[in-house]
């Protein structure tokens, strides 16, 4: 018997799913709108607990390797010219002492959240020292923008919560925004690009027929690559591909099955390519295109739980 003293009770919002991470349930999904239920897919937890391992031991690697030059700053603080976010913030220059000290937090940090432990807590810690990092390789020169999908897709992990290997059959569209973010980051990178390739030539057929191919080639082209000098109708076609699949790139957000798989193989097989020519890897926004993939089907099914679909 209903009493009518008491107050209703609210509607959830938000299911919880066996692991405890907050879920959007699929009949609330529904009262959304079309673009927020494009927005905010729901995604198994088991996919998110894949692409966390491949993040955080890709950011080990790359502080070790590719940006790991933020500790050689320390010795020269007069070079030190802070992006705009770090004069915000009032990042002041970095010392040896202080840039060990991070290293070592985004390490220890980073392979916590990958095997799973303190998953919000490390991931946010390896997130805010991680984005540090990033503010200091930039600030002493050249700025990169290979690694803005890694960046955000290191900040916005944590917000999801706890995710298994177990959770195959766990959907949670807080885990599908987080990772429509990031996907959305790494076609913006390219997007980006081809528009910085406009602007900074002031007309985008000046970038399309100009000779970039021809002095990257001969800056820094390997050797097999040479013989493409006397090619330059070719590489100027080839300019003008590189404009067409970098402002066509927000393609991959909309297509689905092998289309989707089709689009992410060929811009790795891009990458592929202009690693073996130029040495230009681009591995920090690579390893994102594993945000549009169905990771959870590389859980084997012993790992996979019986949790039920929420």
């Amino acid at each position: 018997m209903n009493d009518r003293s008491l107050p209703a009770p609210q509607p959830r919002s938000e299911a919880q799913n066996p692991s405890g991470t907050p879920t959007l349930t699929t009949a609330e999904a529904g009262r959304r709108n079309r673009f927020l239920r494009w927005f905010m897919p729901e995604i198994p937890l088991a996919r998110v607990a894949v692409f966390r391992v491949f993040i955080y031991v890709f950011i080990i690697i790359d502080v070790l390797t590719i940006s790991g030059d933020v500790i050689p700053h320390g010795w020269t603080p007069e070079l030190y010219q802070p992006l705009w976010l770090a004069r915000f913030l009032h990042i002041p220059p970095v010392s040896v002492l202080g840039a060990q000290i991070l290293l070592a937090v985004i390490i220890v940090s980073a392979l916590l959240a990958a095997i799973g432990i303190l998953q919000r807590l490390s991931g946010w810690i390896a997130a805010l020292s991680f984005g540090t990092w990033m503010l200091y390789t930039q600030g002493y020169g050249y700025v990169a923008h290979d690694h803005m999908a890694l960046v955000i897709a290191a900040l916005v992990l944590p917000t999801i919560g706890t995710a298994r290997f177990r959770d195959v059959h766990s959907a949670s569209a807080r885990a599908g925004w987080a990772f429509r973010i990031v996907q959305i980051s790494v076609v913006l990178t390219y997007f980006y690009s081809a528009v910085m390739k406009w602007i900074a030539s002031g007309n985008i057929a000046d970038w399309g027929n100009g000779a970039v191919i021809i002095w990257a080639l001969m800056r820094r082209g390997a050797e097999w690559s040479k013989p493409f000098l006397d090619m330059p109708g070719f590489l100027i076609a080839g300019q003008w591909a590189t404009l067409a699949f970098e402002f066509l790139s927000p393609i991959a957000l909309f297509v689905k099955g092998k289309w989707l798989y089709g689009v992410v193989v060929f811009f790795c097989l891009f990458h592929l390519l202009t690693y073996l020519a130029l040495g230009i890897h681009f591995l920090p926004t690579v390893i994102c295109w594993a945000a549009f993939l169905p990771l959870e089907k590389l859980v084997p099914k012993r790992f996979a739980g019986s949790s039920a679909h929420v």
